[in-house]
C-alpha cells in the first residue's frame, strides 16, 4: 500500500478504507505493528506490545466512518456503550462514554494527553474536539488508575490531534439532514525546525432530529406545547505552537475557546450555554539517549448556565403555556500538572521504569432557581452549595521482558490522595429565605490502584495477554454539589460521597498474518460502593427523616402530607454509595483485507453487567438498565479505483432495558451505514454518507426510569462535504 498505510495497524472494527492508496497487495500485519506507538500508556508503549485491549483509529478509518461526530464514531468499537444519538442532541450533562457496562463517567479521556472530562459534571465535552481536527484515537480498555489516578475504570481514550506538518491551510466543509452542517478551517506556519504553529476554527450547528419522530411508548404525548426540535451550534478556536529551545528539549503551548448553545429540553425559551476556555503547556527534555524528564500543565475555566423547561398546569394561567421552570448556573475551573521521569534502563532485567508524580484542584459552585410553575418566573426555591475537591498522586511502573522465554511483564502501582470540601451547601425557600445550611466535615481517601499485564508471544503470529488491576473514580461535583427539581421529581446531592473502587482482570489473544488480524478478549470488572441515584422510600423511616431534612418540611414529603417545605411532589432522589456491581465480557475483533479491492471489519460484544448488592430498590442479578447484552458491528470496504472507496456498515444493538428492574424495555435493532470518498486530485477530496440508510423508525437504547426518557434513534440522515488541502 502507499504510504500512509504504515502507521495503519489496528482498524479495529471500524471499516477499512484506503480510499487514495495505490492499488497494491494487503500490508503484512506482522512487520507493521511495530510502527504503532501508543502515547496513551505514558510510556510509548508498542502496540503489539498491550497486554490490555487496544484499538487505533486512524485519521483514514476517521474519514471512512459514515458517522459526523467523534462519539458516533467510537460507539461501534466493541466495549463501548453509546447509544444512538449524537452528542449535540443530548443533555449536556448526559453528553458521556460508558465501557464494558461500568457506567457512564468512569472512563477517562484525553485531548493530547490532557483531561478532557469536564471538571464538574465527569461527561465529556465532545464538542471541543471535532472531526476536522482528529489525527488518530487510541482507545485502551481496563483498569488504569495506576497510569491516571481517577476516572481510571473503564480505561484511556486518548484523542491526538493534528499538528503542523508544513505551511499548508486545509479547509472542510460539510451539509446535510436537519440542517447540519460543519466548517472547519487550519492553517500550518512552520518558523523554522524550532518552531511549528497551527492555527484552527471550526462551527457545527444543527436544527436537530429529536422530536421529529414520535414512536417512543410516551409519544406523543410526551411532546408538549412549545416544545420544538433540539437545535443545537458550537464553535472552537485553537492556537497550538510546538518549539524546541534546545536540542534536547521539545515544548508545546496550546490555547483554546469553545462554546457550545443547545436547547436539550426542546423548549425554544430554555437554552443552554457552555462557554470553555483552557490553556496547557509543557515540555520533554531528554537528560540522554534513554532517560527523559516531562512536564504538563493545564487550566481549564468553564461557565455553564442551564435553564430547564416546562408546561404550566395552574387554574390562573392558560393550560399548557411553556415557561421556564428552573435556572442553574454553574462556575468551576480545573488547575493541575504532573511530572514525569522515563529510563529505559535495558539492564538487571528491567527494560523501562517511569516515576511520575501529579495533581489536580477542581474548584466549582452551584445555584439553582426553582421557579413558580404559573409561569411568572418567580423563585419558589434555592438550592446553593460551593467546594473544591483535590487530587494528589504518585505513580511508578516497571516494564521487563525475559532472554529465557518471550513473556513481557508491567508492573505498576499509584497511591492517589483525594479530598473533598464543601463549606457550603444549603437548600431555602423562595428568594432564598430560611436557608437550611449542611455543616459538610472533609471528606479525604487514601487508594493504592496497583496492575499487572502479561504478554507471551506463543508463536510468530499468536500472543497471548493477561492483566489484572485495582482502579478507582471520585464522586463527580455534580453529585455531591448539585440540586435541582421539577413538577414531577427532587434530585439532592450528596456531598457525603466517597470514591468507588473496582478491581479486575482480563486476557485475551492477539492472532495476526499478513492480512489481518483477530483479536478475542475477556473480562471481569467489580465496582464497590459505586454511586447512583436512588427513590426515597415513604416506608422508610430514614428515608422519610432524609427526606424532611432536605426539603425543610415538617410533614412527610413522600407522602404528601402536611407541610412538604421546599418539594413540591412525592418522588424525591438521592445520590448513594450504597451498590456493588459486577461487569462480565466478551469483547471480539476482525479485520481482513480479501484483497487488494475488498476489506472487510467485525466485532461482538457480549456484557453481563448487574448489581450484586444494593440498599437501593433495584433488584440484583438482573442486567442494568441501559447495557445491551449483545452488541455486532460488521463493515464492508470497496475500492473500485486508486482514488475512490466505497464502505457500508452494519450495527446491530440487542434487547435491552433503559432500567434495572426491567420495566422499560428496548427492542433489538439493526442500522445501516452509507460512505463513499472520492480524490478528485492532490488536493481535494470529496465524500457523501448516509446513516440509518434505510430511514428505520427505533428506539435506541438508554438508562432511565420513565417511559418519558425513551430516545428515537437518528433517522436517515446524508451528508455531502469536501476537504481541501492547499
Amino acid at each position: 500500500m502507499g504510504v500512509k498505510m504504515r502507521h495503519i495497524a489496528f482498524f479495529l472494527l471500524m471499516p477499512s478504507v484506503w480510499a487514495w492508496a495505490q492499488i497494491a497487495p494487503p500490508p503484512n500485519y506482522d512487520q507493521k505493528l511495530s510502527d504503532v506507538v501508543v502515547n496513551a500508556t505514558r510510556s510509548d508503549t508498542p502496540l503489539d506490545q498491550m497486554s490490555l485491549n487496544t484499538t487505533i483509529l486512524t485519521k483514514e478509518v476517521l474519514e471512512s466512518s459514515p458517522d459526523q461526530t467523534i462519539d458516533q464514531v467510537l460507539k461501534n468499537i466493541p466495549g463501548v456503550f453509546l447509544n444512538d444519538v449524537p452528542y449535540y442532541q443530548k443533555d449536556p450533562t448526559g453528553q458521556s462514554i460508558n465501557v464494558r457496562g461500568l457506567g457512564y463517567g468512569r472512563t477517562l479521556v484525553l485531548i493530547d494527553g490532557l483531561p478532557a472530562n469536564d471538571a464538574f459534571y465527569g461527561t465529556v465535552q465532545w464538542n471541543l474536539v471535532p472531526m476536522s481536527s482528529i489525527e488518530s484515537v487510541e482507545f485502551v480498555r481496563g483498569g488504569v488508575s495506576s497510569l491516571y489516578g481517577n476516572y481510571g475504570m473503564g480505561g484511556v481514550i486518548n484523542i491526538n490531534t493534528k499538528t503542523p506538518k508544513n505551511s499548508a491551510q486545509e479547509v472542510s466543509a460539510s451539509y446535510g439532514s436537519f440542517a447540519t452542517g460543519n466548517v472547519g478551517a487550519s492553517k500550518d506556519l512552520i518558523v523554522s525546525d524550532a518552531l511549528q504553529m497551527r492555527f484552527s476554527a471550526d462551527y457545527f450547528s444543527s436544527e436537530g432530529f429529536q422530536n421529529y419522530a414520535t414512536i417512543s411508548p410516551a409519544s406523543p404525548a410526551n411532546i408538549k406545547n412549545g416544545m420544538g426540535t433540539d437545535t443545537a451550534s458550537n464553535s472552537n478556536v485553537r492556537l497550538q505552537s510546538y518549539f524546541r529551545p534546545t536540542e534536547n528539549t521539545n515544548g508545546f503551548f496550546r490555547v483554546g475557546y469553545g462554546t457550545m448553545k443547545d436547547l436539550s429540553t426542546n423548549y425554544a425559551i430554555a437554552p443552554n450555554l457552555i462557554q470553555t476556555a483552557d490553556v496547557a503547556g509543557g515540555s520533554t527534555t531528554r537528560l540522554d539517549a534513554d532517560k527523559k524528564f516531562q512536564v504538563n500543565v493545564y487550566y481549564q475555566q468553564t461557565q455553564f448556565y442551564k435553564q430547564s423547561g416546562s408546561t404550566t398546569k395552574t387554574t390562573d394561567t392558560p393550560s399548557n403555556t411553556p415557561y421556564v421552570n428552573a435556572n442553574y448556573t454553574d462556575p468551576y475551573s480545573t488547575l493541575g500538572g504532573s511530572l514525569q521521569y522515563t529510563h529505559d534502563l535495558k539492564a538487571i532485567g528491567i527494560d523501562q521504569y517511569i516515576l511520575g508524580v501529579d495533581a489536580r484542584n477542581i474548584t466549582a459552585s452551584n445555584i439553582t432557581n426553582n421557579l413558580n410553575s404559573n409561569g411568572n418566573g418567580s423563585v419558589v426555591s434555592v438550592n446553593y452549595a460551593q467546594g473544591q475537591q483535590n487530587f494528589y498522586g504518585l505513580l511508578g511502573q516497571l516494564k521487563s521482558k525475559s532472554n529465557a522465554i518471550p513473556v513481557e511483564a508491567t508492573l505498576g502501582a499509584r497511591v492517589d490522595y483525594w479530598n473533598s470540601q464543601t463549606p457550603s451547601l444549603y437548600n431555602a425557600g423562595a428568594g432564598g429565605a430560611n436557608p437550611i445550611y449542611q455543616n459538610i466535615p472533609n471528606k479525604s481517601k487514601t487508594q493504592l490502584s496497583p496492575s499487572l499485564g502479561l504478554l507471551y508471544n506463543l508463536t510468530g503470529n499468536l500472543d497471548l495477554r493477561a492483566a489484572a488491576y485495582q482502579a478507582f473514580h471520585a464522586p463527580s461535583m455534580n453529585n455531591t454539589l448539585r440540586s435541582y427539581g421539577s413538577q414531577t421529581s427532587w434530585n439532592f446531592a450528596n456531598p457525603y460521597l466517597t470514591p468507588e473502587t473496582m478491581t479486575g482482570y482480563e486476557f485475551g489473544a492477539d492472532y495476526r498474518w499478513r492480512e489481518g488480524f483477530a483479536q478475542l478478549t475477556a473480562f471481569n470488572n467489580y465496582i464497590q460502593n459505586s454511586v447512583s441515584s436512588y427513590a426515597l422510600s415513604a416506608s422508610s423511616t430514614s428515608d422519610v427523616v432524609l427526606a424532611k431534612s432536605l426539603c425543610n418540611a415538617t410533614g412527610n414529603p413522600l407522602a404528601g402530607t402536611g407541610n412538604v417545605g421546599i418539594c413540591n411532589s412525592k418522588s424525591i432522589n438521592y445520590f448513594t454509595n450504597q451498590q456493588n456491581l459486577l461487569s462480565q465480557g466478551v469483547e471480539f475483533q476482525y479485520h481482513h483485507d480479501l484483497n487488494a479491492r475488498w476489506a472487510v471489519d467485525a466485532g461482538y460484544t457480549l456484557t453481563a453487567a448487574r448489581l450484586t448488592w444494593t440498599a437501593t430498590s433495584d433488584p440484583i442479578n438482573s442486567q442494568v438498565g441501559g447495557v445491551p447484552r449483545n452488541m455486532v458491528n460488521t463493515g464492508l470496504s470497496f475500492y473500485p479505483a486508486p482514488n475512490a472507496s466505497l464502505t457500508t456498515t452494519l450495527r446491530y444493538v440487542g434487547n435491552s432495558w433503559m432500567d434495572t428492574a426491567h420495566l422499560y424495555p428496548v427492542p433489538a435493532y439493526a442500522i445501516l451505514g452509507l460512505k463513499a470518498n472520492y480524490q478528485l486530485n492532490g488536493q481535494t477530496t470529496i465524500f457523501a454518507s448516509v446513516v440509518n440508510l434505510l430511514n428505520r423508525q427505533y428506539i435506541t437504547f438508554n438508562q432511565a426510569t420513565s417511559n418519558s426518557a425513551y430516545q428515537a434513534g437518528m433517522p436517515q440522515a446524508v451528508t455531502i462535504g469536501a476537504r481541501i488541502i492547499f
